[in-house]
């Protein structure tokens, strides 16, 4: 994981997604597991390269060791070359206590895994996610259903992974 700005010249580039530097290797990547890290879950998406983003069963939360480790082997088993990781940003740009959970969590992921780490910014995904959730019809107490199980999670991963596929960055 290599902090915006620095890394070997030519290597490392910046890009941006809703307001929030990035930074994104030069290589053609295709295969990305996106994560949306909660305290209780990990909402996740993946993208093949060949299909848009695919919303994956939410991940109940254990230690930080195991989470990553089963992460690692999950990016392993769908050949993944890097991590996107949604970094949770006040809508000022600031990183607060969530922000440097979620780093802690990412630097753990990158040693277990030896994959790549991208941050993208997270902000609102999840009320976008709600929002999906109610233009399909359903009711509160399914949407709450949902939300409990993880369905908001994972689908504000897949909209986390649009926003960076879209963006033009994986693909440069």
């Amino acid at each position: 994981m290599v902090p915006a700005g620095e890394g070997p010249p030519g290597r490392f580039r910046l890009g941006r997604g809703r307001g929030v530097v990035a930074v994104v290797s030069d290589s053609r990547e295709a295969r990305v597991l996106a994560l949306d890290v909660g305290r209780k879950r990990i909402g996740l998406a993946f993208s093949d390269g060949v299909r848009g983003p695919v919303a994956l069963d939410a991940m109940q939360r254990k230690t930080m060791r195991e989470d990553a480790q089963r992460l690692a082997a999950m990016a392993k088993e769908r050949k993944a070359e890097s991590f996107l990781v949604g970094l949770p940003l006040h809508m000022s740009g600031e990183e607060g206590e969530m922000a440097a959970f979620v780093r802690t969590f990412a630097q753990r992921l990158e040693e277990v895994s030896g994959m790549r780490v991208v941050y993208w910014d997270e902000r609102l995904t999840s009320v976008e996610a709600e929002a999906r959730l109610k233009e399909r019809g359903l009711s509160l107490k399914r949407m709450l259903d949902a939300k409990r199980g993880g369905a908001v999670d994972s689908l504000s991963a897949v909209i986390l992974l649009e926003d960076y596929l879209h963006s033009g960055v994986a693909g440069e």
